[in-house]
C-alpha cells in the first residue's frame, strides 16, 4: 500500500487530527522531483476525463473541505485545472441564499451533482451544514445531528447512479494558516481573499476540529471515502490529490464506446474523395435543397 492510500479514513475508524502530521512528506520528500510527477498525473487525469466524457456511463464528484487558507482554490488550480471545462464544473458553496434556505439543506448540492460523463468539484460542500452551522449553533443539535445520516443516504444515491465520490480534507495546522493569512496581507493581488472572519474564526479552532473529526468519522464509506491530506506543503498536497484521483478513475476500467456509424463505409464514401469532389458534392446538395 502506498502512502497516499494510508490517507483514506477507514469506515468506522476514529480520526484525531492532532495525531496526523499536516507537514508529512515522507513518501515523496523532494519537491523538485515531485513537480514532473504531478505534471504527468495531470496529463493522465485529463486523458481519463476525456474517456469518462466519451463513455458517458460514470460521473465523478470531488469534494474539497478544509479550514480557511487550507488550499481548496489552489488544489483546483494546480491539480484539477488540467481538466477540460467542457466536462467539468466547479461550484463554491458559501452562505445559502434565501431560495436555498427554503429547501432542504441538500437541495443546492443535489442540483449541481455531476451528470454521467461529467466531473463536478465542490469547493466546500454539503458538509458545511455539519460544520459552520454546528460550530456557530445556527441550528439546534437535534437538527444537525441527523444530517450525517442524510448525507450518507445522499451520497449512496449518487453512487448508485454511477457517480464516483472522492472527498478530501486538506489538513493544515494553526501556524501554517497564520502564515498564509500574512502572505495574503503582504500580497496586494490576494487582498480580495481577506475577510475579518479569517481571524475571528480562529477562536473556534477546537470546535471546528471536533466538527471535522465527526464528519470524517461518520461519513467515510466504501462508496464515498474521505481522505485526510497533509497540506502544509502545497506541492505535496497537489501530488497526493492528483495521485488519488488518477488511481480512482483508472479503477473504473472505462472504455471508449463503439462507433455509431460504419467507419469503413465512411472511409469509402468520403475519404477516397479529394477536397474538390467533396466541395462539388456539397454544392449539389445545397442546390437540390433550395
Amino acid at each position: 500500500m502506498n502512502c497516499f492510500e494510508s490517507f483514506q479514513v477507514k469506515p468506522g475508524s476514529r480520526v484525531k487530527l492532532d495525531k496526523i502530521d499536516p507537514g508529512f512528506t515522507d513518501c515523496y520528500s523532494d519537491r523538485e522531483k515531485a513537480i514532473p510527477v504531478i505534471q504527468k498525473l495531470d496529463e493522465r487525469i485529463r486523458a481519463l476525463q476525456y474517456l469518462m466524457y466519451a463513455e458517458g456511463k460514470r460521473a465523478l464528484l470531488i469534494c474539497l473541505q478544509g479550514r480557511d487558507a487550507a488550499g481548496k482554490d489552489g488544489t483546483i488550480n494546480h491539480v484539477l485545472g488540467a481538466m477540460n471545462p467542457q466536462g467539468c464544473t466547479v461550484t463554491s458553496f458559501k452562505q445559502p441564499s434565501q431560495e436555498e434556505l427554503a429547501h432542504d439543506f441538500l437541495w443546492r448540492c443535489h442540483k449541481v451533482a455531476p451528470a454521467r460523463g461529467h466531473i463536478a468539484i465542490f469547493n466546500r460542500s454539503h458538509y458545511e451544514d455539519v460544520l459552520i452551522q454546528r460550530v456557530h449553533r445556527m441550528v439546534p443539535e437535534s437538527v444537525w445531528s441527523k444530517r450525517y445520516g442524510h448525507i450518507n443516504h445522499f451520497e449512496k444515491l449518487l453512487s448508485d447512479h454511477q457517480t464516483l465520490i472522492l472527498k478530501f480534507f486538506l489538513h493544515i495546522d494553526a501556524d501554517e494558516q497564520l502564515k498564509r493569512f500574512k502572505q495574503r496581507i503582504d500580497d496586494p493581488t490576494k487582498h480580495w481573499k481577506i475577510s475579518e472572519s479569517d481571524y475571528t474564526e480562529a477562536a473556534y479552532w477546537d470546535s471546528y476540529t471536533q466538527a471535522f473529526e465527526d464528519a470524517l468519522d461518520k461519513c467515510s464509506t466504501p462508496h464515498a471515502p474521505w481522505f485526510v491530506i497533509p497540506a502544509n506543503h502545497k506541492w505535496f498536497r497537489n501530488l497526493a490529490v492528483a495521485a488519488i484521483v488518477t488511481e480512482a478513475m483508472e479503477s473504473l476500467n472505462m472504455r471508449f464506446p463503439k462507433p455509431r456509424v460504419d467507419i469503413e463505409a465512411i472511409k469509402r464514401k468520403y475519404h477516397a474523395l479529394d477536397a474538390q469532389d467533396i466541395k462539388e458534392g456539397l454544392i449539389k446538395v445545397r442546390k437540390k435543397n433550395q
